[in-house]
């Protein structure tokens, strides 16, 4: 399997985290998993169908398909003819570019996404990457994200913030923090520092390889013990710490 990043122009920075390709090899097919990390994406098959959503979604050639915020971990099966292109859009910014319905009725699922506003199949498959920064150049509506310092401040201590704190450092409510939390991620705010304690935890376990006892990571983290910890772990990707 060949997998590639690609980072997007830079006025567009501040809302696409990156453009990715995904294409199979001569191999026999393997079931790739990804895990939660917060964030919504749009992706187009340019290749043969192709199982995603733990086999229970067939993507089609041509089409472009919308996936929201993750809880949980997914599983697609990668042939030798998998050929797909997307955008991984960072936390709240997909209202940046698009009226679509709130986020939270996206929570773990993948759409076929509306013809008028998918992706120009010639123009992909002759520059993808190109037209991805001419087409959201151009798509853009709003320049600002109503959640940036709430998301920064829970990055900023890895996921591990009281909500009535975070609340009240930007001079909110709970109850409206919530609320924009699920139209424009789908997650609660809790869910959402959840995942990134996970990814943050997970970063560490991978870094370091032996030389940190698994309660050494928890206790960094702020979980209870190794238990909480590698029962997050299973939670979020179905696998045990070893496994990783």
């Amino acid at each position: 399997m060949k997998y590639k990043k690609i980072k997007p122009y830079k006025e567009l920075e501040p809302f696409i985290h990156f453009y990715w390709e995904l294409k199979g090899n001569e191999q026999e097919g393997l079931w790739e998993r990804v895990f939660p990390d917060g964030c919504a994406g749009l992706y187009m098959n340019l290749g043969n169908s192709c199982l995603t959503d733990n086999g229970g979604l067939s993507l089609e050639f041509g089409k472009t398909y919308l996936v929201g915020a993750m809880t949980s971990f997914k599983d697609s099966f990668i042939d030798h003819d998998t050929h797909l292109i997307g955008v991984c859009f960072k936390p709240g910014t997909f209202a940046n570019f698009y009226s679509y319905t709130s986020q939270n009725e996206l929570i773990d699922n993948t759409v076929e996404f509306e013809k008028s506003k998918s992706f120009n199949i010639d123009k992909m498959l002759k520059a993808p990457f190109n037209y991805f920064d001419h087409f959201y150049l151009r798509r853009i509506k709003c320049k600002s994200n109503p959640l940036q310092s709430v998301i920064s401040d829970i990055h900023l201590t890895n996921g591990q913030i009281a909500i009535d704190k975070l609340s009240k450092q930007n001079f909110t409510s709970v109850r409206q923090l919530e609320r924009n939390f699920k139209k424009f991620i789908g997650l609660s705010p809790k869910e959402y520092a959840n995942i990134v304690r996970f990814q943050y935890a997970l970063g560490l376990i991978k870094s370091s390889g032996k030389k940190r006892s698994l309660l050494e990571v928890a206790f960094e983290c702020g979980y209870y013990d190794h238990s909480h910890l590698t029962n997050e772990i299973k939670r979020n990707t179905g696998l045990t710490p070893s496994q990783l």
